[in-house]
């Protein structure tokens, strides 16, 4: 069992207790598996509890940067748990790349037809993933998907919200605690733009580019050929001085962006949903 390294409230305690209980009680589970904070404790309590009988499940796609991928590889092995990398096709779906206000259905679609597959072909019980509380009050299409194909979502069923993921992730001594959140690439594109593997790819780029100089929470949002950037917005005023702007911008042309801006209200996360 992680030991716990650092206060958390009764309400915390008593959250991370149902949680153990829940998941100790199951024949196995497969996890899907991000490599964020929410499905790494998820990942992590069903190992911790279970052992052998949990496998983490990664969908590998365009969509997700090759970042993220080694962060979870090397979460997974940090945690012990057997991880596991299927490739998911929801690039080839027009209701993915045509990029519909629900998207993230057919995303979820595609993810959970691998999970499901794979935890009945192997024997594990069920399909947990890391949706919490705060995820529930959010535009997230992708959870019916996940709902209809039968996947639990625990850290929701005892009421964790983001803030009690962080708290709890950091009282286990879990070296990500504190990891900005990374939704897909695909979250970039405003709804009705095409979504296609080289776009993603040039997104992904210049969001390398800019962690490079220091800013670690970062989003370029693609509208046709122009990159908006976004960043905390205490970040604005130093922007100017971590980076190059005429490197800045004759990188982001060679990637294929013609037109680069950065926005004044800073990161604001979800911000295309509005």
């Amino acid at each position: 069992m992680f030991n716990q390294l650092e206060i958390l409230s009764d309400e915390q305690i008593e959250k991370l207790t149902k949680v153990r209980n829940y998941i100790k009680k199951l024949n196995g589970v497969c996890v899907a598996y991000s490599g964020g904070v929410d499905s790494s404790l998820v990942a992590s309590i069903a190992f911790e509890q279970l052992g052998s009988k949990v496998v983490a499940i990664t969908g590998v796609s365009p969509a997700l940067a090759d970042t993220l991928l080694e962060e979870a590889r090397s979460q997974a092995q940090w945690v012990g748990i057997k991880h596991v990398e299927i490739k998911t096709s929801e690039l080839d779906q027009d209701d993915y790349s045509k990029n519909p206000v629900n998207r993230c259905f057919a995303c979820k679609k595609e993810l959970h037809k691998h999970t499901t597959h794979f935890s009945k072909k192997f024997n594990y019980e069920i399909v947990l993933d890391g949706v919490n509380l705060d995820d529930l009050k959010d535009f997230r299409p992708g959870i019916q998907a996940a709902k209809q194909a039968g996947v639990i979502s625990p850290l929701a069923k005892f009421k964790f919200s983001k803030r009690d993921i962080r708290d709890i992730s950091k009282a286990l001594g879990f070296p990500w605690w504190d990891k900005p959140a990374q939704p897909c690439l695909s979250s970039r594109f405003p709804y009705g733009h095409e979504i296609t593997q080289k776009r993603l790819k040039m997104v992904e780029r210049a969001e390398e580019y800019l962690k490079r100089g220091g800013i670690s929470e970062v989003r370029v949002r693609c509208q046709g050929a122009t990159a908006r950037i976004e960043i905390p917005h205490n970040e604005l005023k130093s922007f100017f001085n971590k980076y190059d702007v005429e490197d800045l911008i004759n990188y982001f042309s060679d990637l294929g962006f013609n037109c680069t801006s950065l926005d004044l209200e800073g990161l604001v996360s979800g911000k295309l949903n509005r």
